[in-house]
Formats: structure tokens, C-alpha cells, sequence
């Protein structure tokens, strides 16, 4: 990570957490009060190759003692109503500026994964964790409906993570790495901007996904093919 990037990191999430602050403190008295504590999920998730953290979020479900892997429809009786909302919002996130402050994520980047994906493919993601993880980043904003969808249909434990290792990890592995190798602040604000239109305005994400402007140093094309291979019934892991 650059110091100009980790700068900025470190200033926009102590200005956010001004306003922000007092709505994380009005959903954790929501959440003590309807569902108990604890109130955070704390999530182990490797910021590097060999390096693990813990991924903080608003608890949005009931408790389970195993409750690893991806989330597929056979996890979604355990949401709690409040949790759907917090979810829907992206407020279950909020806590994860704290992570930015800690040095372990950054805004934009790619979603931390889960050790065991990391064990099962280290030659690419030594690639895609060259850099800090982040809260949003270019495979959120492309594939992030397209995989909430297709996790839907998955009604059981084996059916979801076989979904995930076949259809969404292979195109989210593209998309960042296709954003390592064009990283900059302007991409970083960007999607950043792209983000906060998709909480906003959910219509956004249809339209904005498809408005890949090639003055930001994005490969165009390359990102229109990938998304083309998402709705696909499947994919291979890239090679590259």
C-alpha cells in the first residue's frame, strides 16, 4: 500500500467516523435490544498471504457454532429482520472502519477471503492481497447482484460453497486483479462514488456497473468481458 493511499485511508475514516459514529451507536442499542449480544461479528480473514485479522461487522444473524464458508440460501433463516435492513444498507460494515484505522483493509480493494481459499489458490492470491483488502472494491461493484443471486439458489452447505468455487470466486479473482494492476486514487474514488450511489440508490448498480469510463485507467474491455463471462454457467479459474 502507498503512503498517499494509506493517507488518505487514515483521513477519511476519522472524518466519517464524526457523522457515522452516532449511527453505529444508535444500531448497536438496536441490536442489544432486539437480538442480544454479541453484537459484532468478528470474522477471521487474511489481509495477506500468512497474515490474518479479525473482520469486524454488526451481527445480522442468529448464532451458530459453525458457521464458516459462504453464504448461500441455506444460511438465510438465521437473518434476523433488523439484520436484513443492515445488510441491504451495507450499515453492517460500518465497524470495518475501524479496520481501516488498524492497518488491516483499506476502502477499495478486494473483499478479504477466507483462509482456506487463500491455502487452495496462493499463487493468485499473492497476486490479489499484494495490497490491502478493502471494504468495497471493483468485483464488489461489477459482480456483487450477480453472486447475491446466484448464492440464492443454493439450498444447502455443499451446493453453496460448489457455487462459489465455480461461478464467483473465478470472476471476482479477474476483476481484482485486474484492479491491482490499474490501482490509483482516481479508481479508488471512482468506485468509492459508485458505491455510495449503489447504497443510495439501488438502481444505481444496474447502470453504474455498465458505465466503465476508459478515462479512468480502467481496461474497458477487459472488464466488459468478464462480466460477460458472470453470466455464464460457469467458470474456469484464470490462469493468469
Amino acid at each position: 500500500m502507498t503512503r498517499r493511499k494509506r493517507a488518505f485511508d487514515i483521513l477519511f475514516s476519522l472524518i466519517l467516523l464524526i457523522p457515522l459514529g452516532l449511527v453505529m451507536a444508535v444500531v448497536a442499542a438496536l441490536l442489544l435490544v432486539t437480538q442480544g449480544r454479541p453484537l459484532f461479528y468478528v470474522a477471521p480473514r487474511m489481509r495477506a498471504p500468512g497474515e490474518q485479522f479479525d473482520l469486524l461487522k454488526f451481527r445480522t444473524m442468529l448464532r451458530e457454532d459453525d458457521d464458516s464458508g459462504a453464504t448461500g440460501a441455506h444460511k438465510h433463516w438465521r437473518i434476523t429482520k433488523v439484520g436484513r435492513i443492515l445488510r441491504r444498507t451495507r450499515i453492517d460494515e460500518l465497524p470495518q472502519l475501524f479496520n481501516i484505522l488498524r492497518g488491516d483493509m483499506s476502502f477499495v480493494g478486494p473483499r478479504p477471503p477466507l483462509k482456506e481459499y487463500v491455502e487452495r489458490f496462493p499463487a493468485l492470491y499473492n497476486q490479489v492481497l499484494a495490497n490491502r483488502p478493502g471494504v468495497t472494491g471493483l468485483a464488489t461493484m461489477i459482480y456483487h447482484a450477480h453472486e447475491d443471486r446466484i448464492m440464492a439458489r443454493c439450498k444447502t452447505a455443499e451446493a453453496t460453497e460448489a457455487a462459489y468455487y465455480r461461478r464467483c470466486l473465478p470472476t471476482k479473482l479477474r476483476l481484482d486483479m485486474i484492479y491491482q494492476r490499474r490501482r490509483t486514487l482516481r479508481v479508488d474514488l471512482w468506485i468509492i462514488g459508485h458505491t455510495v450511489m449503489t447504497v443510495v440508490i439501488p438502481s444505481w448498480q444496474g447502470r453504474g456497473r455498465r458505465r466503465i469510463p476508459s478515462g479512468h485507467g480502467l481496461p474497458v474491455a477487459a472488464v466488459q468481458k468478464v462480466q460477460q463471462v458472470a453470466q455464464q454457467p460457469a467458470a474456469k479459474i484464470p490462469a493468469e
